[in-house]
């Protein structure tokens, strides 16, 4: 009988699932689900690299930050903050959150290219960054209480809510989701759902996977208007004779 070959790279063991096709045989369900959810895992944070892209590109290509709420982008950089912070000291495994922090970078150099688009802006408006530059450092170097800590991540959660509820409710008042892309609502909504199903495999705290059925709901009425709200095709009478 073989022995069994051990394979493991970046936490992902493969050793159950190359033996048993070696053998011939399918990989069980217990074998199998975790490898997936892992590479899922590994997958979502690749993908995170460039999620916000399409968003930065249209701002810049159209040169106009028309539609967007520049509230709802703060609210998200502070509940990346948060998010991001929590994970890292909570020792949660790197391919469950990893995205976050790249999330985190872009959503930061979005609400840049926001704020230089929509100058000339009141002084008050430059207090919301000199705050968040101020405290972030010591929220991600985790040097705070721990029980504020956790009241923080608590409230992460309706953090992201209300940064995505000023955009559908500017969406819906315009009826146009002015240089919102769809291409990033659309990674954003499918990322929440794949996390959800790595969350719940990496028996992450439940507050966790909350996190990511709230961004599924959120993000998908944002794609859900992109869609209703997009411009269609006006149609020309024929001419009679």
């Amino acid at each position: 009988m073989m022995d069994k070959i051990p394979m493991q790279f970046l936490g992902m063991d493969f050793t159950c699932a190359f033996n048993s096709l070696s053998n011939g045989s399918i990989p069980q369900k217990d074998c199998l689900l975790p490898l997936i959810s892992k590479l899922l895992g590994y997958a979502i944070v690749a993908a995170s690299t460039t999620v916000k892209l399409p968003q930065i590109l249209r701002i810049l290509q159209n040169k106009s930050v028309r539609g967007l709420s520049l509230v709802a982008f703060e609210l998200e950089v502070i509940g990346y903050t948060v998010a991001l912070a929590y994970c890292l000291h909570k020792g949660i495994p790197f391919s469950a959150y990893g995205e976050l922090a790249f999330l985190l970078i872009q959503a930061i150099i979005l609400v840049a290219i926001i704020y230089y688009f929509s100058q000339p802006m009141r002084m008050s408006a430059w207090i919301r960054p000199l705050l968040y530059c101020g405290i972030a450092p010591t929220i991600l170097a985790g040097r705070i209480d721990p029980l504020l800590f956790e009241a923080l991540y608590a409230i992460q959660h309706a953090i992201f809510l209300f940064a995505r509820i000023p955009q559908i409710y500017t969406n819906f008042k315009n009826r146009s989701t002015g240089e919102l892309s769809s291409l990033t609502s659309l990674m954003n909504c499918a990322g929440s759902l794949v996390r959800v199903f790595t969350s719940i495999q990496e028996k992450a705290p439940t507050s966790v996977v909350m996190g990511s059925v709230v961004g599924i709901l959120t993000n998908g009425t944002i794609l859900g208007q992109i869609i209703a709200y997009q411009k269609r095709p006006v149609k020309k009478d024929k001419k009679t004779d």
